[in-house]
């Protein structure tokens, strides 16, 4: 038995690319940045910030909802699967590239009074949406790495 199963919480470097293919399928991709903040060790070393940032995929319904509710600075929270593929350049040198394919994403940026984020997530061909959506400004959020 194994487990593919990747949680991330960041915030989303740029508007979500969006692509429509004959078929009626759609997909979304866009970069998620997490942070490690940093630190000061006990001998008194500096630890500087880390950022990871992460290729995310989305298909489908979950791809629409991506297109109409996710922008650059969105904080999301992301499950999904780790996995890799290469392709040829346009030098045809060899790429490398690891994505995360995002089953369940939910959107953490709340307006003032806000309960609850939003959920969205991908079950199989469906997506289930709960909560309210935030379509507000994310221009209050001012910790964000961008």
């Amino acid at each position: 038995m194994s487990v593919n199963k990747v949680i991330l919480v960041g915030n989303v470097g740029k508007d979500p690319e969006i692509k429509y293919f004959d078929n009626d399928n759609v997909k979304a991709n866009f970069p998620l940045a997490t942070s490690e903040r940093g630190y000061t060790a006990a001998n008194g070393t500096q630890v500087p910030e880390r950022t990871e940032w992460h290729n995310i995929v989305c298909w489908r319904g979950l791809a629409q909802i991506v297109e109409k509710f996710v922008r650059k600075g969105t904080q999301l929270y992301i499950e999904g699967k780790i996995r890799s593929r290469s392709y040829d350049d346009q030098n045809g040198v060899k790429r490398y590239i690891t994505e995360i394919y995002a089953d369940n994403v939910e959107m953490l940026n709340r307006k003032a009074g806000s309960a609850e984020g939003s959920g969205l997530q991908s079950d199989k061909h469906e997506t289930h949406f709960t909560g309210p959506v935030d379509l507000g400004d994310n221009s209050e959020t001012d910790d964000l790495p961008f």
